[in-house]
């Protein structure tokens, strides 16, 4: 499945789990040797009241993560035209929290109630003492400013003229690993057009630059909010399309919309 492009192999382990090893998940991720995709998400039942399935979120090198946007909503559609579920919206619990995902009827849009941002230092996770709005560090002699917040995953957000030379690959793969962020961090750079429309590009932490990014769309309108620089709902451009991104002030969740597509099913074998 995809979601603007940002690319998932979706497994059901609803009936029988299946203890995936990072190299089993690497193997599938692999666009020459496994089926190709950023991320791998998986459902399984949940055991906690009120909560429909349990959501997790595999990077393409193996590594577990807390939040990936734009596969919470090709999770619903799946889970939909599976017959899982018939409920809309569903609730899921993920590695970091717990998600509201609410499928539009009569077209290929989801809505995802993404949570409240946090910005906490310790909750990021972000190797500085005190909060701030801006944040700076050295890179090649060179101070780069940054926002950074968690959207249940790590995010650094920062500013340019120009997504289309922006240095994503280079600075991306730089700063993911940054001393700054223990847990590492998704990068995003962001053009602001107007108060309500961005362009943006993000080096994902554990797959490299992809085409989409749900969670990193949304801490990027986060951040130029919380800097004054854009209005409450945004449309934001990224390679694969667009999403519309709401969020109204701190403490309160970050609505994000957009499409969710079935690409193929097929099988593999992981005897490897």
């Amino acid at each position: 499945m995809h979601g603007l492009g940002n690319d998932f192999v979706v497994l059901d382990f609803t009936q029988q789990r299946i203890d995936l090893s990072a190299e089993q998940a690497a193997h599938i991720a692999d666009r020459h040797f496994g089926i190709g995709c950023d991320q791998i998400l998986i459902v399984e039942p949940s055991n906690k009241p009120g909560i429909d399935f349990k959501y997790r979120i595999l990077n393409a090198d193996g590594s577990e993560v807390g939040q990936c946007g734009n596969g919470s909503r090709c999770f619903v559609r799946y889970v939909h035209e599976k017959g899982l579920s018939d409920k809309n919206p569903i609730k899921v619990e993920t590695l970091t929290g717990e998600m509201t995902l609410n499928a539009h009827k009569g077209s290929n849009l989801v809505t995802v109630n993404m949570g409240a941002p946090r910005f906490e230092p310790a909750d990021i996770p972000l190797a500085l003492p005190q909060r701030q709005t801006l944040y700076s560090l050295e890179h090649n002699g060179e101070a780069i400013e940054f926002s950074a917040l968690s959207m249940g995953n790590p995010h650094a957000v920062i500013l340019v003229d120009d997504v289309a030379t922006a240095p994503v690959l280079t600075l991306g793969a730089a700063l993911e690993p940054h001393a700054l962020f223990p847990e590492k961090a998704n990068i995003g750079f962001m053009q602001i057009n107007s108060r309500n429309d961005i362009n943006l590009r993000v080096f994902e932490r554990g797959s490299g630059e992809t085409i989409a990014c749900g969670s990193g769309t949304c801490a990027a309108v986060v951040a130029g909010i919380q800097r004054g620089l854009l209005d409450n709902k945004v449309t934001a451009h990224l390679r694969g399309g667009d999403l519309i991104i709401e969020w109204h002030s701190e403490g309160q969740p970050v609505m994000m919309t957009g499409p969710a597509e079935t690409s193929f099913e097929g099988q593999i074998d992981l005897s490897i």
